[in-house]
């Protein structure tokens, strides 16, 4: 069994990308931009958020924070959106999820400039990675993605399982690991909550990319001897023994899976780092756009 261990590959990226900030640097080129807009004082979103800040001055890119109160309005926030989608200093930008409720997400997203759009979700960027153009992929998808290729995990004529169909991971995975080329020429298997008799599905994976929130949900008999597992689940599960009082868990009942599978992501320390590096990859891609155009 193999650790598809994503806090070392994303400390290469990170590397990687800083080692070309420091060539834009050297030859007097703007560097990336990446704003963060977030609303409310969710625990979760902070902390991501202040990761994703963190990266960015690792990696040399500029960084801006824009907080905004539970209780700001969806026109305040089109607003906001209106100005960073025409502030040229800024390159791209992410509006963390979830939205207080009296915020229409959906709205959101369709008003960020899809140049700008570096989680990937705007529609025309979702419809060119359906239809392999090149784009902006959603940067949990893309870790993945990048995971299976620096570990050559063979995708080609595999069946991979995608357990949940959010717009955020299980549907782009359940496109991406299909397309042609590598990682792709895989046979997809979508399943979720209405999906019947899902062991027997599982069963019969090569790859199974679970992003459901169910603590421990998939278990050892669920699957075959070999099998990668790439787990997208994170939620925390109260333990006293523990000295915050809860650890991370994942959807994947590690201790024993982990004995039957050949390749493995751990939670935390395997899809989650990958995505904030995956976002500056995102950020660096903007930019060069922006670069490309201008000339």
């Amino acid at each position: 069994m193999q650790l598809l261990d994503g806090k070392k590959i994303s400390e290469e990226i990170k590397n990687e990308i800083a080692a070309e900030v420091q060539k834009m640097k050297e030859n007097g080129e703007k560097v990336p931009h990446l704003a963060a807009v977030i609303v409310g004082n969710d625990g979760a979103s902070l902390t991501y958020v202040g990761s994703k800040v963190k990266a960015c001055e690792r990696v040399g890119f500029e960084s801006t924070l824009v907080k905004l109160p539970s209780t700001t309005s969806e026109t305040e926030l089109l607003k906001k959106i209106k100005e960073l989608n025409e502030d040229d200093a800024i390159d791209g930008f992410i509006v963390q999820l979830p939205l207080p409720d009296q915020i229409d997400t959906q709205k959101v997203l369709m008003a960020i400039d899809p140049s700008k759009d570096v989680d990937g979700f705007h529609p025309e960027n979702f419809g060119k990675m359906a239809l392999d153009m090149s784009t902006f992929i959603p940067a949990t998808p893309f870790g993945i993605l990048e995971l299976l290729e620096r570990y050559n995990v063979e995708t080609k004529g595999k069946h991979t399982v995608v357990i949940g169909r959010s717009h955020i991971v299980g549907r782009p995975m359940s496109i991406l690991m299909g397309r042609k080329g590598f990682p792709g020429n895989s046979t997809v298997t979508l399943t979720h909550s209405h999906t019947k008799n899902i062991t027997q599905i599982t069963s019969q994976a090569d790859i199974i990319i679970t992003a459901l929130g169910v603590p421990n949900y998939l278990k050892a008999e669920m699957v075959k001897d070999d099998v990668v597992i790439i787990d997208v689940g994170i939620t925390r599960v109260a333990d006293e023994k523990s000295d915050k009082g809860y650890v991370i868990t994942g959807d994947v009942d590690f201790d024993n899976v982990s004995k039957k599978a050949s390749f493995i992501t751990p939670v935390p320390g395997g899809v989650g780092p990958m995505t904030i590096a995956m976002l500056m990859k995102n950020t660096l891609l903007a930019r060069e756009q922006k670069r490309l155009k201008a000339e």
